[in-house]
């Protein structure tokens, strides 16, 4: 009878050990592949819809069959809503202003023939109001102009 094994739970306390050591402790580490996977989802949406939110003045543009265009470096936005009002980026600006305003923003005169400008008209804008901007535009020395229109859908 020496040799009996830890049985039920006399005082040796042998049965109650094994049983402690068999349970699974608090956990101390937290997994972030999860946390990793999530950001990477926000960033590339964050990526996507930036380039969308550039420009607020609304405009129903005129619908082509234009292809796109690249660009090199960062497009200058000037807007003619449909009353003819001229906007750079988000803030209205008056037409005798607009060739001071935009070599400002571009950086100066030798700057302005490496500068794209995107002109973005309305649809319903008179024809008048965007061919003086442009003509501004141009003499102003502002040699990479572009039209911004939509794609027309194909028939």
């Amino acid at each position: 009878m020496a040799l009996g094994g830890g049985g039920g739970g006399g005082s040796s306390g042998g049965g109650g050990r094994r049983g402690r050591r068999g349970r699974k402790g608090p956990l101390t580490e937290i997994n972030v592949t999860p946390l990793v996977d999530v950001m990477l989802v926000l960033l590339i949406i964050f990526m996507i819809s930036a380039p969308l939110l550039t420009v607020g003045v609304p405009v129903e543009l005129p619908k082509t069959e234009a292809s796109a265009v690249e660009i090199k470096s960062e497009p200058l936005s000037v807007s003619i809503d449909q009353q003819g009002a001229i906007f750079v980026g988000d803030s209205e600006t008056a037409f005798d202003a607009l060739s001071a305003r935009l070599l400002t923003e571009a950086g100066g005169a030798e700057q302005a023939a490496e500068r794209p400008v995107f002109v973005r008209a309305d649809g319903r804008a008179p024809y008048q109001a965007v061919a003086r901007g442009m003509a501004r535009l141009s003499a102003s020395g502002f040699t990479k102009l572009n039209l911004i229109t939509d794609t027309a859908p194909e028939a």
